[in-house]
């Protein structure tokens, strides 16, 4: 279930079926038919998960993916897709919610091939783009040919004008 933006686990057994929420400051609370299935501290992070593990379905938790498989099969295409897939893994409180992101990217190897899917990493990791979102949209508009800029270098500016920080203390 989504409250602004953040998203709150319920049973997995309720998926696809009708929830009601009431929340306050503090607390979210989901009731299926009147009963209360779930209750979470409310958190305002957008686009982040509160997960109960029993909320979870048996093969979620003893799922036949772990975080070293994906980063194996990530290692296949080479470091930066690697280091994509265990950047997304460690980036969430349950591995598990990067399983599907993870997946999508692997996928990707597919779809526009090893040596695509490979540039497309490193330049999301260049940029802090780090979701299956962003590699697909750099592969789907051609962007992993594209040299990857280094950062501009702020020069270091001296004038007589200019004042550091040691002049407001």
């Amino acid at each position: 279930m989504e409250v602004e933006g953040h998203y709150y686990s319920v049973p997995h057994t309720l998926v696809g079926r009708k929830i009601d929420l009431r929340y306050t400051v503090t607390t979210v609370e989901a009731f299926h038919q009147g009963q209360r299935v779930a209750s979470h501290a409310r958190v305002d992070l957008r686009g982040r998960h509160t997960t109960v593990d029993s909320h979870m379905p048996p093969h979620h938790r003893h799922a036949k993916w772990s975080p070293e498989r994906l980063i194996h099969w990530a290692e296949k295409t080479g470091p930066a897709t690697a280091q994509l897939v265990t950047a997304i893994l460690h980036g969430r409180r349950h591995v598990e919610q990067g399983y599907r992101s993870c997946l999508g990217i692997l996928r990707l190897g597919e779809r526009f091939g090893a040596s695509r899917l490979e540039a497309a990493c490193r330049r999301a990791i260049s940029i802090k783009a780090l979701s299956y979102r962003s590699v697909e949209s750099i592969l789907s508009h051609g962007l992993d040919a594209q040299p990857i800029l280094p950062e501009p270098v702020t020069p270091h500016l001296q004038h007589d004008n200019l004042r550091g920080p040691e002049y407001f203390h």
